[in-house]
């Protein structure tokens, strides 16, 4: 099949849409360190990463009319000194103020004559530690590609040491005018060939199951729709009475809980770790409302649904996105976690998830406002990321904490959950004009985190053996 070098078109939706800075994509992350490493490492590593990893050279070229995606391109004016920056934490030194300096990463946009990412390490730590604050637009990778991208510029062992030679460096493009118009066609031609030879491909069998099983085949015709239409329903209105504005200010914080007593609360309701972390969300939701003298059934979330295969290449951004309803009424959290999860899998069983690609194409002409209002409508966002069982380390400094911080894309809201030897790193990132008493959401949101992992143990014990 081919592999192009234009946006697909999901990514390309994202983009889009960042018209209005309420809806950009930027993913941002932190990892704590237990001091600065070297600072001639530090640069020479990232040279070597962006030389094996094509997608760190590369910024997009628009395509008049959208007649295309834009197309990546790998940039000819490369220099890793323009996206790599070291600065002092500002006074009183503390992780506060590095939380500060990745919120305005995240409200600011990118050089779009640039490779969409920039990394910055922040010196000058009480204690003597240091952090890295990496931006990066969501296009470029999402959580599962982003940990395979980490490996190239972390270490699993203290010893840092690289005697290979540095990989050559990716010859850069010059692409416009006639060039650019004749690869897309050429994309276009290819695309169009590929869908024949899926098709071609999947047609015997489907011919075959339609002339012996013709009720069912309309079925699936009917559900395949319906399944279409849930996926690209408009939302009227947000369904929270509380954090119903929106903003562009961001703020940043951090909740850490234990894997293993996370993983042990999902098991109690015979579950996932990824139902465990939302009853924890939603329970904080409600408490959030409670405090506002305010009840609501249901929040509609955004939960990203990974669509990568097993030979992708690494990096890349293979998710798309599901909206569904999740309840915050249901107070007993082990109930919440089960229904949860049945909501969350019926959304990974959707069988528009093969057509969110040609959906987003959709989209694509539709008007950004249209679309916006739409996304601006959504509650809050979720996800959660298996990263590293085991300590890793860049240049020496053992990472101490690895955070990452999920775009809000017009919600009130965005929780990821990162687990990183053996804890569970939780990034919230808030829209301050949805949510001014953010510090009361994070209180609240660590109560229900606390509520799931004391449930789930209350239960142990008061069952048999």
């Amino acid at each position: 099949m081919t592999t192009s070098s234009f946006m697909r078109q999901n990514d390309a939706f994202t983009w889009y849409m960042e018209n209005d800075p309420l809806l950009r994509s930027t993913v941002v992350g932190i990892a704590w360190l237990s001091e600065p490493p070297n600072w001639e490492d530090l640069v020479q590593r990232l040279e070597r990463a962006t030389r094996q990893i094509p997608g760190f050279r590369q910024r997009l070229v628009e395509v008049p009319a959208r007649l295309a995606t834009p197309r990546w391109t790998t940039d000819a004016h490369f220099d890793v000194a323009w996206h790599l920056r070291r600065v002092d934490a500002p006074a009183p030194h503390g992780r506060d103020e590095v939380l500060a300096l990745a919120a305005l990463a995240a409200m600011s946009g990118f050089d779009h004559t640039r490779p969409l990412w920039e990394f910055t390490l922040v010196g000058g730590l009480e204690d003597g530690a240091a952090a890295v604050i990496m931006k990066m637009h969501h296009s470029l990778t999402d959580g599962v590609g982003g940990v395979q991208l980490a490996l190239a510029l972390f270490d699993t062992e203290a010893d840092h040491t690289v005697s290979d030679p540095l990989p050559a460096a990716p010859p850069g493009e010059q692409v416009a005018g006639r060039r650019l118009a004749a690869q897309v066609l050429a994309d276009r031609a290819a695309r169009l060939r590929d869908g024949i030879v899926q098709a071609a491909q999947r047609a015997p069998g489907a011919t075959v199951h339609a002339v012996r099983h013709p009720l069912s085949t309309g079925g699936d015709v009917v559900e395949t729709a319906r399944s279409i239409g849930r996926t690209v329903r408009p939302l009227p209105a947000v369904l929270s009475p509380v954090m119903t504005q929106r903003g562009p200010g961001r703020v940043l914080h951090t909740i850490t809980v234990g894997l293993d007593e996370l993983k042990q609360a999902a098991a109690a309701a015979g579950g996932t770790l990824n139902d465990s972390f939302m009853a924890g969300v939603t329970g904080g939701l409600r408490r959030y409302h409670e405090r506002h003298d305010s009840v609501v059934d249901e929040l509609t979330v955004t939960l990203p649904i990974s669509i990568r295969k097993a030979d992708d290449a690494p990096g890349g951004n293979r998710i798309t996105l599901q909206r569904l309803r999740v309840p915050l009424r249901m107070a007993d959290p082990v109930d919440r976690m089960r229904a949860i999860g049945e909501r969350c899998r019926a959304a990974r069983a959707e069988r528009s998830l093969p057509f969110t690609d040609a959906i987003a194409g959709a989209l694509n002409f539709v008007p950004n406002t249209v679309v916006g209002n739409m996304l601006k409508h959504v509650d809050f966002l979720a996800s959660d990321v298996t990263g590293f069982p085991q300590p890793i380390y860049l240049c020496g400094a053992r990472v101490t904490g690895y955070y990452a911080f999920g775009p809000t894309i017009g919600a009130a809201m965005n929780a990821t959950l990162f687990s990183y030897a053996g804890t569970c790193c939780i990034g919230i990132n808030v829209d301050t004009t949805a949510v001014p008493d953010h510090e009361l959401l994070v209180e609240c949101l660590s109560e229900g985190f606390a509520e799931v992992i004391g449930a789930a143990r209350h239960q142990k014990e008061v069952v048999p053996c």
